[in-house]
């Protein structure tokens, strides 16, 4: 059902179009249904495998929150847009998964943190150093407390506002600037003795220096 290599790719939809989507859901459209999980599977999936860090639990937690999802449609509030309620739905499942079994480390995905504005050349020369500055960051991500990575991961990643992380994870949205703050602060001191080794010592990425 999901992908390897998680991509952010679905089209956003108006409300108009995702409410009119998810009526056709209700009367158990199954065109509906695949274009709904085709819209936000992506997405989802790169933000549960990220928390889970388990290609088979992430798929497994993914399906779960959309069977959950539907079987659940007629509770749906439309004011919030419904990836902030699915999304809603995954984090519990997630947080279910990750008690049952602490999921250990497997390989970094690079992809995510793509190089931009280096030529070909400079990309090669630095490729072994990226690597290892990527893999520090998310090694280090992986280390935050479940409640301060999913924030990190929805803000930065999923790029969702504070509000819409506060209805995910269902906490004030001062609870989230808490955890976006504490987390910034713990990457910080994490990561600058490592990159104090490589090039540029004390080259922090701008989101994550706070």
């Amino acid at each position: 059902m999901m992908k390897s290599d998680p991509a952010e790719t679905a089209a956003p939809q108006t409300r108009r179009e995702e409410q009119e989507l998810i009526r056709r859901v209700k009367r158990r459209d199954p065109a509906a249904m695949r274009q709904l999980i085709d819209l936000h599977k992506e997405r989802l999936f790169a933000f549960v495998w990220r928390m889970v860090r388990n290609h088979h639990d992430a798929e497994e937690v993914c399906q779960d929150a959309f069977l959950k999802a539907f079987a659940a449609l007629d509770t749906f509030d439309p004011t919030y847009r419904f990836s902030t309620w699915l999304f809603t739905i995954a984090y519990r499942v997630t947080l279910n998964v990750m008690r049952r079994r602490r999921g250990t480390a497997t390989d970094i995905d690079l992809g995510l943190f793509a190089d931009s504005g280096a030529g070909v050349e400079e990309q090669a020369v630095n490729s072994e150093e990226a690597r290892r500055l990527k893999q520090s960051v998310w090694s280090a991500v992986d280390r935050l407390s479940p409640p301060q990575r999913a924030a990190v991961l929805l803000f930065y990643q999923q790029e969702q506002s504070c509000q819409d992380i506060a209805a995910v994870l269902d906490i004030p949205v001062a609870t989230v600037k808490s955890h976006l703050h504490r987390a910034r602060a713990r990457l910080k001191e994490w990561l600058e003795p490592t990159w104090a080794e490589e090039s540029n010592p004390g080259r922090i990425p701008r989101d994550l220096a706070g």
